[in-house]
């Protein structure tokens, strides 16, 4: 049973810079007055809810897709069901998938970050362990698609998920 007083997930989020990066973030994508919409999976609208932390966040955030099951990706975002089965949840061509279908079903964005990956405790495989993280990020257009592996718990690997998320997206837009 999870324990409300727990603070772990808080306190593994506290510890990144992750607001920070929603700043500027947000003074990226207003400058250019592009909005953003996420794809979650083991993240699970954590991507989502750092944004909307930031006050004024509407004039810069469209929306987020919470897709942790395979069906909620085919159906939300048009991943292609044999794609997820040839390769899997937490691939790059999910990934890709992912990011280009939060584009497709959210019109007034042009920039779009995915992720899907294996947080643990379990789900791991030899091929894909616990931390397992494929992220798909599109700009105007472009997408990139990055295999990342994070160390330690549940908490830990979720942060990390979002703090990598939000740094690439800064940086991509900072080109």
């Amino acid at each position: 049973m999870v324990n409300p007083m727990d603070s772990s997930s808080t306190t593994a989020l506290a510890d990144q810079d992750t607001p920070e990066l929603v700043v500027a973030l947000a003074g990226l994508l207003q400058k250019k007055g592009w909005m953003l919409s996420t794809a979650e999976s083991c993240t699970g609208g954590l991507i989502g809810a750092a944004c909307t932390e930031l006050a004024g966040s509407s004039v810069w955030f469209e929306r987020g897709f919470i897709t942790y099951s395979n069906e909620a990706k085919t159906e939300l975002l048009g991943v292609d069901a044999t794609v997820i089965a040839a390769n899997g949840a937490v691939s790059e061509p999910v990934a890709r998938a992912m990011a280009t279908g939060a584009i497709a079903h959210s019109p007034p964005s042009r920039v779009a970050l995915a992720v899907t990956g294996v947080a643990g405790p379990t789900g791991g495989t030899p091929d894909k362990p616990v931390g397992t993280v494929w992220f798909g990020w599109s700009v105007d257009g472009d997408v990139r698609t990055e295999r990342r592996r994070f160390d330690g718990d549940r908490a830990t690997v979720r942060a990390a998920t979002v703090h990598h998320a939000l740094k690439t997206l800064v940086e991509l837009l900072s080109r």
